[in-house]
């Protein structure tokens, strides 16, 4: 499938803001099954500096620094990609309790490394009442993906949607108490619960293509951008994607654009300026179908 992709990201501010530094991660990744045909992320207005690269996980990031006076400022990327649903295959992950000798057998530091995603990250910390849940929900899964299947679909059925529970900050031990969040806090809940439990995890923000009701006109830009979990499942199985928000593997409709531990290695944008006063903050994002790509 062809998809033609818009992100936009407004701030404005009540007074003006200067000495802006940003941090972008807003182009789709390129792998086997997703392939970046073209892309464009600019700013308006445009910077005076700019610098182009990826981090340590692969994921585009650019750098940009606005030394003026802002009052409103945009990040913009617009782009096709081609997606391709990676086929389901057979189960070959190990029994769970074996993980943890597979894992100590990867030698490798790689960005990849499950070992990156095992222990605590910056949004992400061990909490026991989050492990107490996984435990429950892993109990007599036969491997490592039934279990990671297991843990995602309890948190689908526990944790209610609710876009006015919680914000960017919430913490996931808060809105899992709350049992209401979004696909932010259900990525974080289910990262903890599986690092609880031993099954390195990770983050992964994107889109995801929504469909309108039957009979309604999609409306411009009421997208928005989107999270949700990889999983390292042994050496056979590797990396796995799972969509707790909409307890399902991460499909043909889902496009990556940057994969890390948690939140904080993935915000599309990330820095610092100097300000005073109130901020306000818009986003738009179109995920429009092109064709059914062969």
């Amino acid at each position: 499938m062809l998809y033609d992709i818009r992100l936009e990201i407004t701030y404005r501010y009540a007074q003006p803001a200067g000495a802006s530094r940003s941090i972008l991660r807003m182009m789709p990744l390129s792998s086997a099954e997703q392939v970046p045909v073209t892309g464009l992320l600019d700013t308006a207005p445009g910077p005076e500096f700019r610098q182009d690269g990826r981090d340590f996980f692969g994921n585009a990031m650019t750098e940009v620094a606005h030394p003026g006076a802002l009052t409103e400022i945009a990040f913009r990327y617009a782009g096709r990609v081609r997606r391709v649903a990676a086929p389901r295959e057979m189960d070959l992950s190990c029994p769970h309790d074996r993980l943890a000798e597979e894992l100590s057998e990867v030698q490798d530091l790689g960005p990849t490394a499950p070992h990156h995603f095992v222990g605590a990250s910056e949004r992400v910390r061990h909490e026991p009442e989050i492990a107490a849940f996984a435990r429950d929900a892993a109990s007599g899964a036969p491997s490592v993906v039934a279990a990671v299947e297991a843990v995602s679909h309890a948190l689908h059925t526990e944790i209610a949607f609710d876009p006015t529970a919680t914000d960017v900050t919430t913490d996931p031990l808060e809105a899992f108490r709350a049992r209401r969040g979004v696909c932010q806090d259900m990525s974080h809940i289910l990262i903890a619960g599986l690092r609880s439990i031993g099954i390195p995890a990770g983050y992964v923000s994107g889109f995801l293509r929504t469909i309108p009701p039957k009979g309604q006109e999609r409306l411009e830009g009421a997208d928005a951008m989107h999270a949700w979990t990889r999983a390292w499942c042994g050496h056979e199985a590797g990396w796995i994607e799972i969509d707790p928000t909409n307890d399902m593997r991460a499909r043909a409709d889902h496009i990556a654009v940057a994969v890390g531990r948690d939140y904080a290695d993935v915000a599309p944008v990330k820095g610092a300026l100097r300000s005073s006063g109130a901020q306000e903050t818009d986003q738009r994002v179109d995920v429009i179908p092109v064709d059914a790509a062969p």
